[in-house]
């Protein structure tokens, strides 16, 4: 398991519950049971006191404390919080699919979203929503991913799985099989892998990225033979990356590249669809991976694992990749930090170097 950087400051990390009915408020109160998290962060949980309490009676977990507020400003340093959002009862239904989970998963997050707009807090961790019964009038949208980027107006995101062995990340998220390749352009590609290649130096501390692009079709097409995407789109993008100074090479066929763990050479991976990412990722990272929205002006990190209505409610919930996401959450801003100030003061990168820090 990977933990984060050191640095003084603790940051302030923002939790939304998710689906009040699935495994999210499992995972949290798991993985802020253990204490030592307060030495790297000051969580700050966007619920209400009665949600937390109905969850923490419902697992036996003793070693669970917080505090109540309703101003970011009375915050403890040394314990956890909760921020309430809503005052009214709610019926809570583990493993239930319903309007109730997906309603107050929306108004944990629309809260804590605003709280990271105006800076009183540092980063964000996202548990699971239901991508249908969180849809409304305010929430239509197909995940936090578009959510975000409508929100913090970003031109282009990228959905960025990350885990201590592979990065990988998506051209295309949540769109049907049938409409992938209508998305397989050169302009999209080069758009999410400028946006890789940033996040990878500024996120992530790599200072040359090298980046594998996967083909979309079996084979990467067979030169024309089952697909001309390759030779269309994809590979004229890997070439103007190529101009564009970047360390781009590709495209692979999917099957051989993760079989023989090519992955491994690379920096990060951009695959051209939702499934041929993330089951070689989810395959591979070995329950610690975690989904990152690279492309934002905020740092916002999630679990890489679902609502999981079947277990919830169980106390057989793994937290190992929530935690994760607190951690990697942690080390991105510390990264950010690292990188505004050697942009800042270009002398102090190549001062530590040559000290041997």
């Amino acid at each position: 398991m990977s933990t984060p950087t050191s640095h003084t400051h603790r940051p302030v990390i923002g939790i939304s519950v998710g689906d009040l009915n699935s495994i999210g408020m499992e995972v949290i109160i798991k993985t802020f049971a253990d204490g030592r998290m307060l030495e790297l962060c000051t969580p700050v949980i966007f619920a209400s006191n009665k949600t937390i309490n109905f969850y923490r009676k419902l697992l036996n977990e003793n070693n669970f404390n917080y505090q109540s507020i309703k101003d970011l400003n009375r915050l403890n340093a040394k314990q956890v919080s909760v921020f309430n959002c809503w005052e009214e009862e709610v019926q809570i239904t583990p493993g239930v699919q319903n309007e109730t989970g997906g309603k107050y998963a929306a108004r944990s997050l629309a809260v804590a979203v605003e709280c990271l707009k105006s800076k009183q807090i540092d980063g964000l961790v996202t548990a699971p929503i239901h991508k249908k019964n969180i849809q409304s009038q305010d929430f239509n949208f197909t995940g936090h991913t578009p959510y975000l980027q409508s929100v913090f107006q970003s031109k282009d995101v990228l959905m960025f799985m990350t885990a201590d062995n592979m990065r990988v990340g998506l051209l295309t998220e949540h769109v049907p099989l049938a409409e992938v390749a209508k998305y397989v352009t050169k302009e999209n590609i080069l758009s999410k892998l400028q946006i890789m290649r940033e996040s990878l130096i500024r996120d992530f501390g790599v200072d040359n990225p090298r980046i594998a692009v996967l083909g979309l079709n079996p084979h990467a097409g067979d030169e024309g033979l089952v697909g001309d995407e390759e030779s269309k789109q994809i590979t004229p993008a890997i070439k103007q990356a190529k101009h564009n100074n970047m360390l781009v090479f590709g495209p692979y066929s999917a099957d051989a590249f993760f079989a023989r763990e090519m992955y491994r050479r690379f920096d990060g991976v951009l695959a051209m669809y939702h499934d041929q990412g993330l089951i070689p990722f989810k395959s591979l990272a070995q329950g610690e991976g975690i989904n990152y929205t690279a492309g934002l002006p905020i740092v916002r990190t999630s679990p890489d694992h679902g609502t999981a209505f079947d277990i919830a409610g169980k106390n057989v919930a793994d937290e190992a990749s929530f935690r994760q996401a607190v951690f990697t959450c942690i080390d991105i801003i510390t990264h950010r930090k690292n990188y505004a100030e050697n942009t800042r003061n270009p002398l102090k990168k190549s001062e530590l170097a040559s000290e041997g820090i």
